[in-house]
């Protein structure tokens, strides 16, 4: 029932909080209670991306590894599994940059009016000589051909100097 929803809002408060003692309070009382392993672990792998991030890029291998070994032995062995992934993930340093910049990429998407920007004409694919004609791929730049990243506007004409990882959500 809705105590299932309570103790998992409480593990993730949890590791957010970087409290590692209380996570593992919360994770053993909804193991203990009879909750699924696998839940427990999908629910790691978006902790992971959404409140780790990019902070420690690792954390998303250590969930989907949590998750795999659970697939894999069940329990009540892989509890020893959920509870390493949940104690790193309370000890790791956290970032919503990503969670965040994707949030704003899907408001403009969401608020943009009209028929959406199309892709610029030299970031297309040309596998035909009729689009190569009408401009396909012309100008592109292939970064690993360079020393150096190249300058190449990647975005719509529309959103040029939009930066998503500094707008803010209204």
């Amino acid at each position: 029932g809705e105590e299932h929803y309570n103790c998992i809002s409480a593990l993730h408060k949890s590791m957010r909080g970087s409290d590692e003692n209380a996570s593992l309070y919360w994770l053993a009382r909804m193991l203990e209670g009879g909750e699924d392993p696998l839940y427990v672990a999908r629910r790691l792998v978006r902790f992971a991306s959404e409140d780790i991030g990019l902070a420690d890029p690792l954390a998303l291998t250590q969930a989907v590894a949590a998750y795999q070994g659970c697939h894999f032995i069940g329990m009540p062995e892989c509890e020893v599994i959920l509870a390493q992934c949940v104690v790193y993930f309370a000890r790791a340093p956290k970032s919503i940059e990503v969670y965040r910049a994707y949030s704003n990429v899907k408001e403009c998407l969401r608020m943009h009016t009209g028929p959406l920007p199309p892709v610029p004409l030299h970031l297309r694919n040309a596998p035909t000589r009729l689009m190569k004609n009408l401009g396909y791929a012309k100008g592109y730049k292939y970064n690993p051909m360079y020393k150096e990243p190249v300058e190449q506007d990647y975005l719509p004409e529309e959103l040029k100097g939009v930066d998503f990882f500094k707008e803010q959500k209204t």
